[in-house]
């Protein structure tokens, strides 16, 4: 059976997050997604953790369903923290994902956790803690506990980070290193950037939306293939990622195009400056309109570490699929401005009717099939599965642009100029 699994969101109770995001509306868009496992995000949040508790019921080991509900989307208890705390003479921030077994085992966190830091300040709070002492309090919590660091090539808040990570996970989390088993990539990189790096080959690289709203759920997801399942048989399944078999096996990765990602290139938003890497170095790491260091993205950090050459693929790796959001193929499609549109909402609501779900849409459904809903969508779609986009990458907090049909259109002129 195939389970498509986004383990990391926030709830209304973070900042910057629709007041849409409770868990009705959460499930109700999980489904339309085609996401059948969802984290429940900030579960560290007194009031999010009081729903949580009021609104949901367990089905099975550590998962949970919506009371009332048939049961389709689960559960499994989730959070991100953010540490920021100086290491080494450097301030660090980094963001951290966790995964708890049994809400038990969140009341310990959540108690500990309280006696330095404000929980009800926001659904993602900000902890005066090393990462490596969180890893500690979480694990004494509950050994059974993952710790997954979030979007580790984040400029700002990620283990990697430009402005304020670290060069390796040894030298974040020290002697409880070997307890982390698997790293989010985030949006603005994928599998594929991550193998250049030999010291990643033994993490599974996971992939989630980090979503803000409900309608953001699965930009980012994990295909997994089992049969029965509990929070330990996810947790091993997470933890074996590609290098062994276990009954909950990770298959694939469902990806952003790290290009559209907001942190790939270099640059800085306000003086509107978007550079490459080649670009970037060209000027000394100084941005040319206001003589400022520049912001340097995900592609140049990943540049900086690695130890491979682009294209090469670990034996172990887990392969994966790049997509676009199906509401953003349908307003380029269409010619439409934003993707939040009501046009844009009907012409969905119309497929999703059709075909069940979104991501039944984007990977599986016959382009023959779609063209009968709607030919131009159909269009669209297929040129995102032929990967034949063209993307204004994103930088500095800016998201990529995607445009379907310049790239198209290029590719016919070339083949026209050779005959």
């Amino acid at each position: 059976m195939r389970y498509i699994a986004d383990f990391h969101i926030h709830s209304k109770y973070s900042r910057a997050t629709s007041q849409k995001t409770d868990l009705e509306n959460l499930e109700k868009w999980a489904k339309t997604k085609g996401i059948s496992i969802l984290g429940t995000g900030d579960f560290t949040h007194p009031e999010w953790l009081r729903e949580i508790k009021e609104k949901l019921e367990p089905v099975e080991e550590g998962l949970f369903k919506l009371k009332g509900s048939d049961g389709k989307v689960k559960f499994i208890l989730t959070t991100e923290l953010s540490c920021i705390y100086t290491k080494n003479d450097k301030v660090r921030k980094i963001h951290i994902m966790i995964f708890s077994p049994s809400i038990k085992a969140i009341e310990r966190i959540n108690t500990q956790l309280s006696w330095t830091s404000n929980l009800k300040s926001d659904g993602r709070p900000i902890l005066g803690m090393d990462a490596k002492d969180l890893a500690k309090l979480v694990f004494n919590s509950s050994p059974e506990c993952l710790i997954v660091p979030a979007h580790i090539w984040t400029p700002w808040f990620s283990l990697f980070g430009s402005r304020s990570g670290f060069d390796t996970i040894e030298e974040c989390f020290e002697d409880l290193a070997p307890n982390i088993f698997a790293l989010e990539t985030g949006l603005s990189s994928d599998p594929e950037m991550n193998w250049r790096l030999s010291a990643l080959d033994k993490y599974t690289l996971i992939s989630n939306s980090d979503s803000h709203s409900p309608q953001k759920l699965g930009r980012e997801a994990n295909i997994f293939e089992g049969e029965n399942i509990n929070y330990q048989i996810i947790a091993d399944g997470i933890k074996k990622g590609g290098k062994e078999k276990s009954q909950f096996n990770l298959i694939k990765t469902i990806e952003f195009f790290p290009e559209e990602g907001k942190y790939h290139f270099d640059g800085h938003r306000n003086c509107e400056v978007r550079l490459s890497p080649e670009e970037r170095k060209s000027h000394g790491g100084i941005c040319p309109v206001c003589r400022r260091p520049l912001t340097v993205g995900v592609l140049s950090r990943v540049d900086e570490l690695a130890d491979r050459e682009l294209g090469y693929k670990p034996k172990t790796a887990v392969p994966f699929v790049k997509i676009v959001p199906l509401p953003e193929i349908i307003a380029e499609v269409f010619g439409k401005s934003s993707a939040n549109s009501k046009f844009v909402d009907n012409e969905y609501q119309s497929l999703i009717s059709n075909f069940g779900s979104e991501f039944d849409i984007l990977l599986d459904v016959s382009i023959e099939e779609i063209k009968k809903i709607s030919p131009e969508i159909a269009e669209g779609i297929e040129i995102v599965r032929n990967q034949n986009i063209k993307i204004l990458p994103g930088y500095d907090g800016e998201f990529g642009k995607v445009s379907l049909f310049e790239a198209e259109e290029e590719k016919k002129a070339a083949q026209n100029t050779l005959f």
